[in-house]
């Protein structure tokens, strides 16, 4: 029997936990159920076109509705003889259709089909439905809990690094804010990009069910078929496959989403790793087998990590998938096979993000630490004044103070300000620009 702890995969292994839900839409079972779901559909809504409709579609239904494991190992059964799937999930089909009590045409099934007209239904199918129901919910819930802290921590200073050093502050719920409106930008463009599906024969033209069937607009039949019984959207000129396009860019809008959360994961990294946050400890849990002090921020590092796998893939699916010589070559189908692997590790990284967030506890004697003996940021503000009143050449005069300095102290800046030759008022303006208060504003 197989256990996690056998797995090649840590997708079926380690983190089979988080990964488990997945199956019920990329699993070899999850694609048959699929596949015979656009079977059976296909059978009714063609037997009500050519005005043999079936007597009672809802046990016919029942075929997709039950299906089992069982019925799952008797496909893979008879696969064994025919060495092609399809043909073997369509003499399952029959099969099953032959023990209901009702007639039914079973040569009817997959009438006028190749295999890529169920694959590249089956398929956008069960991609939009895991899309849907396991990878946007997640993804919405990490939001709302970054948003949760951003708005928490909208108006904490905080000392900015600009290629890696100290720059003109900015607020903690700021820099987080600009990660919410990157993802939320690109969750607007992913729920816009439809889930295409191929439908027409062999070659996309319906040439048998032209010749079996003279005066049916096929083409209006598979456009209502796909769009309205199967909910997606159907490309009109397609060779034997669907051209990929759209699926191409779910993969790059996905891959996008986790860039930006690579990012994020390393900014949280670098901010733990300079003390301005702390992560709340997990009772029995250890940070080194050697070094007892340790709390790693392991779940920001497990996430990188994971949307990178994530990534590699899908930039694969990206660039591979929509290149097929002539009408069709077999290399989309074994690709295809592997669309819940990048899925899957998405998933696991939005969970390990999401874990992290809920760790971050805020350090604000740090955050002051910082400001403080950082002074030399407010110099940019004085400089900027200076300017304004007409002083000669006071960016050359701050320069001269303090770039490259090892430490500028607010004293020291106050001293420079004394020496200006500038009225008491502009004195007083300018000492009252501190690292804290030197913020800029918010958008609305």
């Amino acid at each position: 029997m197989f256990h996690p702890l056998l797995a090649v995969s840590p997708i079926d292994g380690r983190y089979h936990k988080t990964t488990t839900p997945l199956s019920d839409y990329f699993s070899e079972y999850a694609l048959f159920k699929y596949r015979l779901f656009v079977e059976i559909e296909y059978l009714i809504a063609f037997s009500e076109e050519i005005a043999h409709p079936i007597s009672d579609p809802e046990v016919l239904r029942e075929v997709y509705r039950t299906f089992s494991l069982d019925d799952c190992f008797r496909i893979k059964e008879i696969e064994q003889v025919t060495n092609h799937d399809i043909k073997a999930l369509e003499y399952f089909a029959k099969e099953r259709i032959n023990s209901l009590p009702i007639k039914v045409n079973t040569e009817l099934v997959h009438f006028g089909l190749t295999s890529q007209d169920i694959n590249n239904t089956a398929i956008p199918l069960a991609m939009k439905e895991a899309t849907e129901k396991e990878i946007l919910p997640v993804l919405k819930q990490l939001v709302d809990n970054l948003e949760l802290l951003a708005e928490q921590w909208l108006e904490v200073p905080m000392l900015a690094r600009t290629h890696g050093q100290p720059a003109s502050p900015t607020r903690l719920g700021k820099e987080l804010f600009v990660f919410i409106e990157r993802l939320e930008n690109q969750l607007a463009q992913l729920e816009q990009v439809p889930f295409s599906a191929k439908f027409g024969g062999a070659t996309g033209n319906f040439n048998a069910h032209t010749v079996a069937y003279l005066n049916v607009d096929w083409h209006d039949f598979a456009n209502r078929f796909v769009e309205e019984t199967l909910g997606l959207t159907r490309s009109r000129y397609t060779t034997q496959i669907e051209h990929y396009d759209n699926l191409a860019a779910w993969a790059q809008n996905l891959g996008r989403i986790n860039t930006i959360l690579i990012d994020m994961c390393r900014d949280l990294w670098g901010y733990i790793s300079i003390n301005y946050f702390k992560q709340k400890l997990v009772e029995g849990e250890v940070g080194s087998s050697a070094m007892p002090h340790k709390v790693n921020p392991i779940d920001f590092e497990n996430a990188e990590g994971n949307l990178g796998m994530a990534n590699a893939i899908f930039q694969h699916f990206a660039e591979k998938l929509p290149i097929s010589r002539f009408q069709r070559d077999l290399t989309d189908s074994t690709v295809l096979r592997n669309l819940g692997v990048p899925l899957a590790h998405t998933l696991i990284a939005y969970q390990s993000v999401i874990k992290g967030l809920n760790k971050l506890e805020l350090n604000n004697q740090q955050l002051k630490a910082d400001l403080a003996n950082n002074a030399v940021v407010i110099t940019e503000g004085i400089q900027t004044i200076l300017r304004k009143i007409g002083y000669p050449m006071p960016y050359e005069a701050l320069k001269a103070l303090s770039r490259g300095k090892a430490e500028i102290t607010l004293t020291d800046i106050y001293q420079f300000v004394d020496s200006l030759d500038v009225t008491n008022e502009v004195k007083e303006v300018l000492k009252a620009i501190t690292p804290e208060n030197y913020l800029g504003q918010l958008p609305e």
